[in-house]
């Protein structure tokens, strides 16, 4: 398997709002997330614990209260998010999400 398939093959949740009450709901398991507001990227991370990682992201001000996340499971997040981040700056003229640079 070559790095571009770990991030084609991920299952991505739906969706769901940026809360505590959502994230409360978040497995305690090592994958890649995804946060947006109004259809545009703002972060993306990865973490050997996905609900502390979101729930330490609640206090980031540079997302607002209308931001929504998604996230994959994945044994090997510290690979995926690579691969996650080359293909946003490919589509995006090199440039990082919002929240990121």
């Amino acid at each position: 398997m070559n790095s571009r398939d770990n991030t084609q093959s991920l299952e991505w949740s739906s969706w769901i709002d940026f809360n505590s009450n959502s994230i409360g709901k978040i497995p305690e398991s090592e994958g890649v997330y995804k946060l947006h507001t109004n259809m545009k990227i703002l972060f993306i991370g990865n973490s050997k614990n996905l609900k502390q990682s979101l729930i330490q992201d609640l206090t980031n001000p540079c997302f607002n209260n209308n931001a929504r996340f998604s996230y994959a499971l994945t044994e090997i997040a510290d690979k995926v998010i690579l691969n996650l981040l080359d293909e946003y700056r490919n589509k995006h003229d090199g440039k990082l999400p919002s929240c990121m640079e």
